[in-house]
């Protein structure tokens, strides 16, 4: 199948925002909205963006402004202040090294599983990575305090964002835009798409360990995949699993606020393959009967029914709500789930 470029219609941009590139553990980051911040914000709160597969960071700058308008139009903005940042992924942009890496089995690239992992995987270490560092350079005279952190990815970016939620604990908000938190349920609907022999031969019941998706591969993803990690194959836990998952969900999720952003008409990363994941969270996070409800995590799981492989106008909406309403702490940002469809 193809892949679209998930942000092709620019029609509705916004202005753009001041930008200024620093160069930091040798990679080239952007950062937007330096200029626009008010002398008295002291706190500023830092969102990380992280573009699609085949794209490069310049992409992700109408959303960086789009959210910094529409925080700065607030009265919040004045004492608490929003920049963005971008930088290429792995092998995209800038750090490219093998163009094939970066293509699907249909592309010709043999190592797609394996190499579509590494690569958005080792994009959420460098989100870490740079979190370490960013304040040193965009604020050497620590004029400013960057007290928050946010994440925004699309489609691969939208994968590394769930890992930066999980596995990061300063990052405390995310924006999954059509990416999906269970890599094997992605791949194996892939491979049957592609009519891998690896899949055909078995009817996907030997795909997982197979040549295609390596042992090596499925040690990795039970690392660090959410749903491999946090689930496994627990999807209706006993009270004797719910015990031993309550202090990993409190240290991986606690406190943090997610939203999922998925196109009905999406056959490239369909909602199919997310939904067997955010069913169990919604779950186990609802207000009524959740067995994990005392963790004050929000989740907003939205469908838009007519997007494909896209990050749709509608979508564009949310996410800039979701954005501010979580910096100034107001609006539906209660402690539970939302589902939706657009």
């Amino acid at each position: 199948m193809a892949t679209p470029n998930p942000l092709a219609d620019s029609s509705s941009d916004p202005t753009p925002v001041s930008s200024k590139t620093y160069t930091i553990a040798g990679v080239h980051t952007t950062v937007y909205g330096l200029d626009e911040l008010a002398s008295a914000a002291k706190e500023v709160a830092v969102l990380w963006l992280l573009h699609p597969r085949l794209q490069v960071q310049s992409i992700m700058a109408p959303i960086a402004a789009a959210s910094i308008h529409d925080w700065n139009g607030r009265s919040a903005s004045k004492s608490k202040g929003l920049i963005a940042v971008s930088f290429d992924q792995r092998n995209h942009g800038t750090r490219e090294v093998n163009p094939l890496a970066n293509e699907s089995w249909k592309k010709n690239n043999p190592t797609h599983a394996q190499d579509m992992f590494s690569i958005f995987h080792g994009t959420a270490q460098d989100t870490s990575m740079l979190i370490d560092f960013l304040s040193s350079y965009v604020f050497p005279d620590s004029s400013h305090t960057i007290t928050k952190h946010l994440v925004l990815g699309i489609s691969l970016g939208g994968h590394s964002t769930w890992q930066c939620i999980i596995h990061d604990p300063r990052i405390t908000t995310a924006v999954v835009v059509i990416g999906c938190p269970d890599y094997k349920f992605l791949m194996a609907d892939r491979a049957k798409k592609s009519k891998l022999s690896t899949w055909t031969s078995s009817e996907g019941k030997d795909f997982l360990g197979s040549t295609d998706y390596p042992k090596g591969l499925c040690d990795a993803t039970d690392k660090w995949d959410p749903k491999a990690f946090l689930v496994g194959d627990k999807l209706q836990p006993t009270e004797d699993q719910k015990k031993t998952l309550r202090p990993l969900l409190k240290e991986k999720l606690g406190g943090k606020h997610i939203m999922c952003l998925s196109g009905g008409k999406d056959k490239l990363v369909p909602y199919t393959c997310s939904a067997p994941f955010l069913d169990w969270l919604k779950t186990g996070v609802d207000k009524e009967s959740g067995w994990f409800n005392d963790q004050g995590i929000v989740l907003e799981d939205i469908v838009d029914e007519t997007a494909g492989h896209e990050y749709s106008a509608k979508m564009k909406v949310e996410a800039v709500r979701f954005i501010s309403e979580n910096l100034a702490g107001e609006g539906s940002l209660k402690a539970g789930t939302r589902t939706s469809k657009i």
